[in-house]
């Protein structure tokens, strides 16, 4: 997938410090934990007029963990005892700056629940973070959470954070570790699920999707079909293949294969201007409320091997600053999850697979949300029931003022032939609160 929106520096007006900092929220010098630590941390700098390039800690001289940007949120196990630790953050001109801390741990063998809170509340996708430690010389193997009953999310390793979809009302779910040894712990995690936000439903179904073609070499968008040296459609109410009986077919194709990697854009206007949903937002009053979105659609893939690219975005464009959560299964490129970098205007691989199901339906949700400053957070995307965690943050752009809305799109990429394909999408929808 080819973006073409223009791109454009984005500032803030704020008193900007002397120096590169970074400021550590959690934990706290000096501070006893049980079994993890829980690292959240921003930096900033005016030394670099490039900006902070990432963030990273050390434990007692090791480095454990790396996040892209100004925002470090994660959880670390250790074993018990004092620890030296270190937060530190480095900017694209060679500098870092760094804060250090002394933790000390009274880990003990068992399950170590950070979130959610034994019987609370939450909404959905809950999310689940924990850590486990064990008596077992090899360690603890993996981690998993069940509900009721059904194993529905597993990690490898001692740490674990995922979001886990639950349907409303009384949950009982558990979270368990598996050790080296064969051994085996777990805590009960009972919960009541809240319905959150407000659900768009069947959008596949909308007689307002726009679609552009984007051809090689500078992938401007172009329509009607054809263009570009290739065709695209899309034809709502199709039975079959459909879950719901009314599914939405989607087709990319050229001319006997003479203009190959050719892509089409399907995009359809949900929250205000040009809004399928009747909410214009003309008062520009819900658009500044948003914060969380969750993009979940089943779609059809007729012949995994001449599929390149599938791709589900959610658009936000409000008060001058542009926000694209892009999120593109590479499936010929690597099988990767790919998400899409705003302010350098690339595709950066998750490292996270997506092996799709070639001749049938399968299932993705996306989990992202709008953060304080406008940054954007990629929190997880579950693929046919395997949740991968991403967190992670990326800077907005720059779009004119007169821009006002929230989008969904659903992109295909063509192959080097640019064989015909066709996809299909149902039950899909967008949450937000």
């Amino acid at each position: 997938m080819k973006m073409t929106t223009s791109i454009l520096p984005l500032f803030f007006l704020v008193a900007a410090p002397a120096v590169a900092s970074v400021i550590v929220a959690s934990p706290s010098n000096n501070q006893t934990v049980n079994g993890s630590i829980s690292y959240s941390a921003t930096s900033t700098t005016n030394t670099c007029a490039r900006g902070v390039a990432s963030m990273g800690v050390y434990i007692d001289n090791k480095l454990q963990y790396t996040a892209s940007g100004a925002v470090l949120n994660t959880i670390l196990p250790v074993a018990s005892g004092t620890h030296s630790t270190v937060v530190e953050e480095w900017d694209y001109c060679g500098g870092a700056t760094y804060v250090s801390m002394q933790i000390t741990s009274t880990a003990q063998s068992g399950v170590h629940i950070i979130s959610p809170a034994v019987n609370g509340v939450v909404s959905t996708p809950a999310s689940f973070s924990a850590t486990a430690t064990s008596s077992c010389s090899k360690g603890v193997a993996s981690m998993g959470v069940y509900a009721n009953n059904k194993l529905v999310y597993v990690a490898n390793g001692g740490v674990l954070n995922a979001q886990v979809s639950l349907a409303a009302g009384p949950q009982q779910t558990v979270v368990q570790e598996w050790d080296k040894c064969g051994g085996s712990t777990y805590v009960a995690v009972p919960l009541v699920v809240q319905s959150t936000g407000t659900l768009l439903q069947n959008l596949q179904k909308s007689q307002k999707w726009n679609s552009w073609g984007q051809g090689p070499p500078d992938y401007g968008d172009c329509s009607p079909s054809p263009c570009n040296g290739f065709q695209f459609s899309h034809t709502a109410n199709i039975a079959s293949p459909s879950l719901s009986g009314s599914s939405t077919e989607f087709s990319l194709g050229g001319p006997n294969g003479t203009s190959p990697w050719g892509d089409v854009l399907f995009s359809l206007p949900v929250l205000g201007q040009y809004s399928s949903q009747n909410l214009p937002d003309t008062g520009h009053t819900l658009l500044p409320t948003l914060h969380n979105f969750t993009y979940d659609t089943d779609f059809f893939v007729s012949n995994v091997s001449i599929t390149q690219v599938l791709e589900f975005d959610i658009n936000m464009y409000m008060n001058g600053v542009g926000m694209i959560w892009g999120t593109q299964c590479n499936n010929l490129g690597g099988k990767e999850w790919d998400i899409w970098d705003n302010e350098n205007a690339k595709w950066v691989s998750t490292g996270v697979g997506c092996s799709l199901i070639n001749n049938g339906w399968n299932h993705v949700t996306v989990q992202v949300q709008r953060t304080a400053d406008n940054s954007l957070l990629y929190q997880s995307i579950t693929l046919n029931g395997q949740t991968a965690v991403l967190d992670k943050t990326y800077p907005p752009f720059r779009v004119p003022a007169s821009w006002w809305g929230v989008t969904v799109n659903y992109q295909m990429d063509g192959n080097a032939k640019e064989t015909p394909n066709v996809t299909y999408l149902d039950n899909f929808s967008l949450r937000y609160w």
